[in-house]
């Protein structure tokens, strides 16, 4: 099975789910013209400011986390291999009145809808790399859309937390599936979502995913041409990922509920292309 097929049919089928989600919260951003998603609000701080920048969201599902970048005053694109999530973006930049462009490619055939070199910002935001194959190619693909200064920033999933087996009942912190890069996929047949879906049945329950080691990633950036600047790693992640072993914050952040110091979950990463 081809793995780009796999996975758009899944995110296609979720994306209106997604957007009616409580989750994601689409009636906070119309009611309040100051909201942000949890994952951009998380990261505020080690963003900086992003006014002005030509930015490009890679990966940017139904555009909450685009429309946030927007808000802070981020002249935004989103990127997407699903046109049913790129259709409720537009819908939701449409009805926030924001102008926010957005076209539909994968990740790696982003230079065929973007041109080199136009952008100060890269984002990609959490639960992206995962649905790619080949980390140089994503790094080489990020280094060839920045003008030599500009910035990728990118908060993800850990891989140590992808490779943990959330589905054990004991509380154990088992690690069972590949930390490091592998070439076939690992391959999922879930119907359910990480959000809450009401309910919703879906009938692409299958998609595939690679992990990625934090070593690979930063080795796959530094050979693109990028240094590093920022790298935090955070004992949270915004959604339950591991069902009756975590606790949430008051900012929706959830982490073990015992010593959470034991596991990082996601991390913040930030590099610089290089001038010459």
């Amino acid at each position: 099975m081809d793995s780009v097929q796999v996975n758009r049919a899944h995110w296609d089928e979720r994306a209106s789910a997604h957007a009616a989600s409580r989750g994601y919260n689409i009636q906070g951003f119309l009611d309040d013209p100051e909201y942000l998603s949890e994952v951009v609000r998380f990261d505020r701080p080690r963003l900086g400011d992003v006014r002005g920048l030509r930015t490009v969201h890679l990966q940017c599902h139904i555009g909450t986390d685009t429309l946030s970048l927007h808000r802070l005053g981020a002249q935004v694109t989103g990127l997407d291999f699903s046109p049913a999530s790129l259709a409720e973006a537009r819908e939701l930049a449409r009805r926030a009145g924001a102008d926010i462009g957005y076209v539909e490619s994968e990740v790696y055939g982003a230079l065929d809808v973007l041109e080199a070199g136009a952008f100060d910002l890269v984002y990609t935001g959490v639960g992206a790399l995962c649905w790619l194959p080949d980390i140089r190619r994503w790094a080489e693909t990020v280094s060839v859309l920045l003008r030599p200064g500009g910035r990728l920033f990118i908060r993800e999933g850990h891989p140590t937390m992808w490779a943990v087996d959330e589905t054990r009942k004991d509380g154990l912190i088992a690690l069972e599936f590949p930390y490091f890069e592998r070439p076939d996929p690992l391959v999922w047949d879930e119907g359910g979502s990480y959000v809450d879906t009401d309910g919703v049945q879906f009938t692409n329950t299958v998609s595939h995913s690679f992990n990625h080691g934090l070593g690979e990633i930063v080795t796959a950036l530094l050979g693109a041409g990028l240094d590093l600047t920022m790298l935090e790693e955070h004992d949270s992640c915004p959604w339950d990922f591991y069902p009756g072993a975590t606790v949430e914050d008051e900012q929706g952040e959830h982490r073990l509920a015992e010593r959470p110091e034991r596991l990082p979950l996601t991390y913040t990463l930030q590099a610089r292309k290089r001038n010459v």
